[in-house]
């Protein structure tokens, strides 16, 4: 990484609809600002399926793919070669292939905590046969988790569950006690998969994230919702919500992905919508876009990959029993026939945002606050990397979570 300040990591899960059953891959993107110099590498992983957040450990050696396939899977953070991987099912039974180590915090360098079933475990890097439980996570299905800048909390999301005896919609964020050891769900008004923690405050965000279960019971094949949506700013220590902000369904703040956050402003990207939402920290309701939306000359170039979409949303659920969920996805994505921004990640230094856009393949650095366009990169196509992947297929390698390391 000589020569390159910047380290952007994106989690991959290849070119469908639904990436809790894709493929698993890393795209590690270079940075130099000075110059606008940048490389890159690619890497996917046989045996391993729904790549979906990625992360480093504190000293940068080694990097963690979260997914959605029941593995545990490390590489190293330099050149993404494959270090370690572990099956989460010899630790705990799934009751939905939904179900995966999707994040997790690092305590320091080796150790780390992690969801699997209905409990965190904490794991060495060095002996991850031993896995220790820690005790019940207490929510469906536990998604984006953070530690609270003090460290005495975990925060963390969760995604609704498709089983029916876990009724369904989760509507809840929990909060772990570092030093109690104890779970505390708090309930809201709709799901939130997605968390971000205070820089100074034991404080952390939430943001809708709001789907509709097809046929009305399936949530595995969700659909997303038209619906207005929320960010909440809560206090992790009295277990309450301190502000909240809620916006009509017709702002483009659907399906959101990364968050960030700079002294004025959280910042969210959301792969629905095709935007990014920097929201005002001060008023708790003024908020700026940018805006990703493909134009219709931009879209028509692209036509595999819409026609992968289009396929994929009609195979999620059958058009006349679904009629609703698909006029209302068209809605959530102001009729774009692609999905956009997953990955959303800002500078220690707040001076540039960098964008990961699924839908379109590209790579885009953002001057911050001013949200101009320094750098726009159209990534590769994901036949260079996949032998089985046919040429007329579509070739979006899978943008998701990114993770963002600097050396500045």
């Amino acid at each position: 990484m000589k020569g390159y300040p910047y380290a952007f990591y994106i989690a991959l899960d290849g070119n469908g609809v639904n990436g809790l059953e894709g493929m698993a891959g890393v795209c590690l993107f270079l940075f130099n600002p000075n110059d606008n110099s940048y490389a890159y590498k690619i890497r996917y992983y046989d045996g391993v399926a729904a790549g979906h957040w990625v992360t480093v450990n504190p000293e940068g050696t080694v990097g963690f793919l979260g997914n959605a396939g029941q593995h545990l899977l490390f590489f190293d953070a330099h050149n993404l070669e494959e270090i370690n991987r572990i099956s989460t099912l010899r630790f705990e039974v799934n009751d939905t292939s939904l179900r995966g180590s999707t994040h997790l915090v690092w305590l320091n360098n080796h150790e780390f905590i992690t969801a699997i079933g209905d409990y965190f475990y904490k794991f060495n890097l060095n002996n991850l046969t031993k896995g220790e439980r820690l005790g019940p996570h207490k929510v469906k299905l536990p998604h984006g988790m953070k530690l609270t800048a003090s460290g005495r909390y975990l925060c963390y999301g969760s995604m609704d569950n498709p089983r029916f005896d876990r009724q369904g919609e989760a509507r809840e964020v929990g909060i772990w006690d570092m030093q109690t050891g104890e779970a505390t769900r708090l309930e809201l008004p709709a799901t939130c998969w997605h968390v971000l923690t205070h820089p100074k405050q034991d404080w952390f965000y939430a943001v809708t994230f709001r789907v509709l279960p097809q046929d009305y019971v399936d949530y595995h094949e969700w659909a997303m919702a038209f619906l207005k949506e929320y960010a909440f700013e809560i206090d992790a220590a009295n277990k309450q919500v301190i502000r909240h902000w809620a916006t009509s369904r017709e702002t483009p703040a659907h399906i959101n992905s990364d968050m960030a956050i700079s002294d004025k402003e959280l910042i969210f990207c959301n792969g629905g919508s095709q935007t990014v939402i920097c929201l005002d920290l001060e008023s708790f309701a003024k908020f700026r876009i940018i805006d990703e939306k493909p134009d219709a000359a931009t879209t028509m170039q692209h036509p595999r990959q819409v026609a992968t979409q289009v396929y994929d949303v009609l195979a999620r659920g059958g058009i006349f029993n679904n009629t609703r969920h698909m006029l209302g996805a068209l809605r959530v994505s102001r009729f774009s026939l692609l999905d956009s921004i997953y990955a959303c990640q800002l500078t220690q230094d707040q001076s540039l945002l960098f964008t990961a856009n699924r839908g379109l393949n590209h790579i885009t650095i953002y001057d911050y606050p001013s949200n101009t366009l320094r750098l726009r990169v159209k990534m590769p196509d994901l036949q260079n990397y996949v032998s089985y992947m046919g040429q007329m297929a579509d070739p979006r390698l899978g943008f998701h979570h990114g993770h963002l390391r600097s050396s500045v």
